[in-house]
Formats: structure tokens, sequence, C-alpha cells
């Protein structure tokens, strides 16, 4: 049962959205990115809704992008996001008496059970209009939604259904009977006023109470489903109250598809928003800052500020340990950022977190940080050191010639590529002279990306190259910081920093062996 409305999904602004049925399977580079374990974890507690889909087909359009932020903005608002609340909760029970229902074999306890799941649904979707309808809403979706609702509400097939609910509800609870118990035999009759004695024996015996006595009545057992004698009971409840029960047979018969497809629709999507921002919320009480980023399809001039790897972060807030956060920019010719210094500095996480953010933005969602401005991508290439894998019969050199080689074929001047680590395998001259050959590629197709690498000749590759640098404290060259700057690469000056600390520099050492 549906009415017309511009209402298509609260996720996607067009019918015809590529990406609208989402994909079950995670794209190559989320396990690279760690965007894996954040996914797993925005969804965690909601997996009756099946929301990994939507997190893994990023948009095509910055304007699909700013209809799911304006309607992530509403829903930041308390209002708006208790009332999706009680609308899902409501939903559930819904779902939970169908459920319920399915399991039952006696007919008119089924019967019983659906008019239920109808009552809770008319009910949830009325409430749901009424909050709508008081709210302040700036969101396109939000606004068709409430539209929507407004029309399906006051739609006469609706009404009809929620008059039926009432009177079938209105006529169940107006049946009475008289159950007459013999040994083992129990009678149905048509209800008749009878003699209550309970007030009359109890009087009679009060003489005899003397303080408190053992109760000896026998208490039901609530059980979800009728036993056989109470389901003869029914059956004959029903032969006295024929209509009614003919009424309700055929309410199942003719509602059998009585919840609206869009609704239903509405229902599961609009948890994609929710769950967002519950994940948000934890990173928030930690005093950690999320933003809407400015998204282009033609500038690649983009920039985060604060920005922080998710993956990590949620680790280490659990640890209660301390999240360091980075910016990052690049504007005019520049492409790729090249991150070097040294080890265990915070390379690849600034690898991940740029590749995080880029996708985040592209699904429509807030990212790590207080301002970013983000380039919105045609594809999103990973190629991360992975260790030999037996079963394709490769070294690792050639694993990853294979592999970029694959990347330098599928990406286009729209394209991110995020490489870390790359012919580490090799020998340095090699290793040199095939990372040249790969960035001559990139920058010749005017590729947008970060490259991590212990290979300094890449950092001023060219104009479109960045060189970024993982500093380590001043006073302690062994102390990583995490924090990344843009400055010329100077792996020299760290060693020779490092050798100076433990006394091993050639002179040092010249020193300490003098006869």
């Amino acid at each position: 049962m549906t009415v017309s409305s511009s209402l298509q999904s609260i996720l996607f602004n067009k019918p015809n959205e590529p990406a609208a049925g989402g994909s079950s399977d995670a794209p190559a580079f989320f396990k690279d990115l760690h965007l894996d374990q954040v996914v797993g974890s925005i969804t965690m507690g909601w997996e009756e809704y099946d929301l990994a889909p939507f997190f893994h087909e990023p948009l095509r359009s910055p304007d699909a992008i700013s209809y799911r932020q304006e309607v992530m903005r509403d829903l930041e608002e308390s209002a708006a996001m208790q009332a999706v609340r009680m609308f899902s909760q409501g939903m559930r029970d819904m779902r939970a008496r169908v459920e319920q229902a399915n399991k039952l074999h006696h007919e008119i306890e089924k019967a019983r059970c659906f008019l239920d799941a109808v009552k809770i649904y008319c009910l949830t979707v009325e409430g749901l209009g009424k909050e709508l309808a008081s709210l302040s809403l700036a969101s396109r979706g939000m606004l068709d939604l409430r539209e929507y609702l407004a029309a399906y509400l006051a739609s006469t097939p609706f009404n009809d259904l929620a008059a039926t609910v009432r009177m079938l509800e209105t006529e169940l609870s107006a049946i009475r009977y008289n159950l007459f118990i013999k040994d083992s035999r129990v009678s149905v009759r048509p209800h008749t006023v009878e003699v209550d004695y309970c007030a009359a024996v109890e009087q009679i015996f009060e003489k005899f109470r003397h303080g408190a006595v053992k109760d000896y009545r026998v208490k039901f057992q609530n059980s979800p489903s009728l036993n056989y004698v109470e389901q003869q009971v029914l059956d004959r409840v029903a032969l006295l109250n024929p209509k009614t029960f003919q009424g309700l047979k055929d309410f199942c018969v003719r509602h059998s598809d009585y919840a609206d497809e869009k609704l239903v629709r509405f229902d599961r999507e609009v948890q994609f928003y929710v769950a967002y921002l519950a994940y948000m919320e934890r990173f928030r009480r930690s005093g950690l800052s999320f933003c809407y980023p400015e998204v282009d399809q033609v500038s690649k001039d983009v920039r985060a500020l604060n920005c922080f790897d998710l993956a990590l972060a949620d680790s280490l807030l659990r640890q209660h340990g301390t999240v360091v956060q980075n910016d990052f920019s690049m504007q005019g010719e520049e492409r790729i950022l090249v991150v070097s210094g040294p080890n265990q500095g915070g390379k690849t996480t600034f690898a991940r977190l740029f590749g995080q953010l880029h996708f985040l933005a592209s699904i429509g969602c807030p990212v790590a940080g207080t301002e970013a401005r983000l380039f919105l991508f045609d594809h999103l290439f990973t190629h991360f050191e992975r260790e030999e894998d037996i079963r394709n019969l490769r070294g690792r050199l050639q694993d990853d010639l294979f592999r970029i080689y694959d990347i330098m074929n599928h990406s286009t001047h729209s394209s991110i590529v995020i490489v870390n680590e790359i012919f580490s395998s090799t020998t340095l001259q090699d290793a040199v002279f095939l990372s040249r050959k790969v960035m001559e590629h990139f920058s010749r197709e005017d590729v947008l990306g970060v490259w991590v690498t212990f290979l300094n000749e890449l950092a001023s590759f060219d104009q479109k190259t960045v060189s970024v640098v993982a500093m380590v404290d001043q006073d302690d060259p062994t102390l990583r910081t995490f924090k990344l700057e843009r400055k010329p690469a100077d792996g020299l000056s760290f060693a020779l920093a490092i050798a100076q600390k433990h006394g091993v520099t050639y002179g040092q050492l010249l020193e300490r062996i003098k006869p």
C-alpha cells in the first residue's frame, strides 16, 4: 500500500542511483585501510538491518553526498533522532509479533497475533508522522519523508486499515463467555451473569485466619502459545461469535501486505545514519572531532585538519591511550604525498587515514577531523606490503609488480592510489628504478594519493610530489611523536642522531678504539 510522493529513499536522492542496492562484498582496499574494522564497529548491534552493503558503495556525485549530509545533520538534533528511534523500536516490535505469528499453528491464535502486529504498525507510523510534523527539518530526505507520511496517513487505505484494527480490537475485547468445568470436561457457553461468591467465602473463613498463611493458588505460566485445552476453548468461543472471528480471518487475508514498502525501506536505511552517529559519539565523548567535508569532483585541492585513523583511535580509546591527530594539504599541481621517516613513526597510519577520509566522505558521512576538503574519486586503489602467498607461486617482488601493474592499468586521472612500502624486497638500486617508473606513470595520469616509502629520492620526484616526514622527539630521536609535517626528507640526519645517542658514530667509534 503506497501513495504517490517524491520520496524515493532516505539514502539515495535519485531512484536510478547505481549504488542504491549496495554490495554485500567489501571493496578490495577495505582491509588495507582497516575500513573492515571501522564498518564492523559501526554496524555492531545493527545486524538485523544488514547495513554493511550501504558502507561498501561510494556515491558518484557531490549532490548525492550532500543529500546524505543533510539528513545526517537533521538527525544530529535530539528531537529528530528520538522520533526515529521510537519509530524503529515500534517496527522492531511489529516484526517480533509477525515472527511470533509465523511460529504459531492455531489459526485463530495466529490471526490474533497478526492483528497485534498491524496495530503496532499503525500506532508507530502515526507516532512518527505526529513527531515529524512538529520538527524543524532542513534536509531534502527528511522533508520528503514528512510530506510522504502526511499523505500516507491521510490516505483512505491507511485510514481503513487503522479503523478496521480498532473495530476488531473493540469487538474482541467485548467478548465474554462462561466456562463450566466438571472432572475432565470443559464446556464453553454464552455469557450469563453469575453470582460471585468470592467475597462471601472470604468473609465466612476470615475468622479462621491466623497470621500469614501458605498461598495454595496455582500460578499460570506465561507461554508464547496456547496449550491444547486453551486452543479448544478458543475454537468454541469462535463458534459462539462467528461474525467477529470471521472478520478477523478476512482481515488477515486482505491485509497480508499491510506494511508500506517505502516506510519499511526507510526503517532499514535510516539505521545507516543512526549507527554512524552513535559510532561518532564514542569519539566525541573523548574530545575528538568530526566534520562534514566539502567534496569536489573536479578540483584536487585537498586538505584536512586534526584528522586521525578511526580504527587505531577506537583501539587506543578502549585502552585509554592518546590519539595523535595530523593535518595534510595539497593544492595547485600537487598530487602525491610522499611519506618518509623512521619505522613505527605513523607513516602507514597516515596513509590509512588519507584513504579512510576520502572513502567515508564518498558515502556521505562526517569524517574524523575539524575541517576537510576532499576529492570524489572514481576508484580507490591500495598497494600495501603483503607476505608471500604460496598459492600464487610468486615471490614478493614479483607479486608487487603484478599488483602495481594492475593498478596502473585500471587507475585514471580521477582515481586515488595509496602505496605503502613497495619494492622493499629488492635492492636499493632496483627499488629506486622501479619506483621512479611507477611514479612517472601516476604523475602522467595526474593521480591523487599517498606513497609511503623508504626511498628519499621519491620525495622530490617532480612538482606533483609533496614530501611529508614522520617526526621524532627533538631531544630524543628514538621517540616517535607520530606527527607528520611537510618538509624535505632527511633520513640521514635521523640515522646520525640515533647513532650519536648510542655513541656509535664513526667519530665516536674511532675515539673509543684509540690505542
